[in-house]
């Protein structure tokens, strides 16, 4: 008989690590767009993120297998050179969200991406999404019930960094948002060119 701890459910997801610098940056910039919507609920600075795949409920039992498999798609990955590229408001008809689109030059983020989702998918923790990977950073949140007019959100700061890891989360739901605890984490090699 499984122990209950095993049977127990964990809401999961897969991100990309941002450097101290990237988190700054966007919530300097955040902090400038919600002087302009003041409806919107701030990310944490700690939980800014790339998420790469969301597995939603699964068992805790799975979760050294998750990690593992994640482990071997990014043997020896290099971490991505990115840049901050556009504000956007997702969705964009009736946004509930205002995220950072990421340049990804050299295509490395979505190779990454690709790498995870492929060794989820086959271990039948994942079923990828039918629309292409979007490599953004959620920074704030439009609250349940509030339709927010949008506009156009102002430029970004140029920064180029190497995101150095990729974490496996447990998502923790609570009134004041969600609380993200690591329960694995990859490095990625330093290759990247970045600074």
């Amino acid at each position: 008989m499984a122990a209950s701890g095993e049977r127990e459910r964990l809401r999961l997801f897969v991100a990309l690590e941002l450097p101290q610098d990237a988190r700054e940056a966007l919530a300097a910039w955040r902090t400038g767009v919600m002087s302009l919507f003041c409806e919107l609920r701030p990310v944490a600075d700690s939980a800014l993120h790339v998420t790469l795949c969301f597995l939603g409920s699964l068992t805790a039992s799975g979760v050294k297998e998750i990690a593992d498999a994640c482990g071997a798609a990014l043997d020896g990955a290099p971490g991505p050179d990115l840049g901050l590229d556009a504000g956007l408001w997702l969705p964009p008809r009736r946004p509930r969200v205002v995220g950072v689109r990421l340049g990804d030059p050299s295509g490395a983020l979505a190779q990454i991406q690709d790498s995870v989702s492929g060794a989820l998918s086959d271990g039948g923790w994942y079923r990828p999404e039918k629309r292409p990977f979007l490599p953004h950073v959620t920074v704030a949140r439009v609250p349940t019930r509030v339709r927010i007019r949008t506009a156009e959100l102002p430029p970004l700061p140029q920064l180029t960094f190497n995101a150095p890891s990729v974490t496996l989360y447990r998502s923790r739901l609570q009134r004041s948002g969600a609380r993200y605890e690591p329960l694995a984490r990859i490095g990625l090699s330093r290759q990247g060119t970045a600074g």
